[in-house]
């Protein structure tokens, strides 16, 4: 998926269809962010608007939010908080759309993965400047909310990465190969060895971070690499047995609600809770201590489920 792709869709594209999976999806996004996103995947389509386009659009809603969020104005807060949504809605017909109209690309999840770190890293300014300016405490020691903002930063980039891993983990045993965007550092660095800087600049660079995204989620999945090498070397094909898929379906089910509270939904409901009470500062102690939490348990959970099934492999149970 090194370059879009095109292919004429049905035209009886159903808004189920462009859902990636009941199982992976959250409740407040099937009852909000997915119809509003069916709707404005559908006028993008008439329009012949593309799914990295929308994605560009919601960038730039975003980082209007996170500026609205510098002003300790309710009004203007609100607004910055509509912006955010709308800037999500998009970020729903994006994938929706891809869904819709069949076109992939890997620069197009890079972009899709991109946008909310720009929002977010927009919003994490925002609230240090903010609080700067009206906190006492911060005002006093400037150098102690950036401090925590960077540090949020980084434990909010852990948490969507892994989010986004055991998703499509989870989907890959689901729908096959297909249906998941799960990839292998492996390939990508052969991938990556092939191409020239000098002849394929912008799509080498893409996919360097894009590597360097992958190997990082796989240096903190020790036991899912195990799973993954072991099924390689059992079913080299790729015809993984049925009644492994849905073993594993059934284990990894319940761990996909915490996938979706370290995605968006969960983190905005603390931040415009935050907003309202007039202290901003709050939304980084909820990333830093609930989200962490949720995180670690998540991972020890998944870890262990992982090298359950590796062992029953091993054992010849399938």
């Amino acid at each position: 998926m090194d370059n879009e792709i095109k292919a004429t869709a049905p035209e009886n594209v159903s808004y189920r269809d462009t859902l990636k999976s009941m199982d992976t999806e959250e409740h407040i996004d099937l009852a909000f962010y997915r119809p509003i996103g069916y709707m404005w995947a559908c006028l993008a389509k008439k329009l012949g608007v593309t799914p990295n386009a929308i994605t560009i659009a919601s960038i730039f809603l975003g980082i209007g939010a996170g500026v609205m969020f510098f002003y300790p104005v309710m009004w203007m807060n609100v607004v910055g908080m509509l912006l955010l949504v709308w800037a999500n809605s998009f970020d729903s017909a994006d994938g929706q759309l891809a869904r819709m109209t069949k076109q992939y690309s890997r620069i197009g999840r890079i972009l899709d993965g991109l946008s909310g770190d720009i929002w977010f890293a927009t919003i994490y300014v925002a609230i240090c400047l903010r609080e700067n300016m009206t906190s006492e405490f911060f005002s006093s020691h400037p150098w102690v909310i950036w401090v925590v903002a960077v540090v949020t930063g980084i434990c909010h980039a852990k948490q969507a990465a892994s989010a986004d891993y055991y998703r499509q983990f989870h989907l890959y045993f689901l729908k096959g190969e297909e249906g998941s965007e799960l990839e292998s550092a492996r390939d990508l660095k052969e991938k990556l060895a092939s191409l020239s800087w000098k002849h394929d600049f912008w799509k080498k660079l893409t996919l360097t971070f894009y590597t360097n995204y992958t190997v990082n989620q796989e240096s903190h999945t020790r036991r899912m690499q195990e799973l993954r090498a072991e099924l390689h070397n059992r079913f080299p094909s790729g015809k993984i047995p049925q009644s492994f898929r849905d073993a594993f379906r059934k284990e990894s089910l319940p761990l996909m609600k915490y996938t979706n509270i370290l995605s968006f939904n969960w983190r905005t409901i603390a931040l415009f809770t935050s907003l309202f009470l007039k202290m901003p500062w709050l939304y980084f102690a909820f990333e830093l201590t609930v989200l962490n939490i949720l995180l670690i348990y998540m991972c020890v959970r998944h870890e262990r489920i992982c090298r359950n099934f590796t062992k029953q492999l091993k054992d010849g149970l399938y």
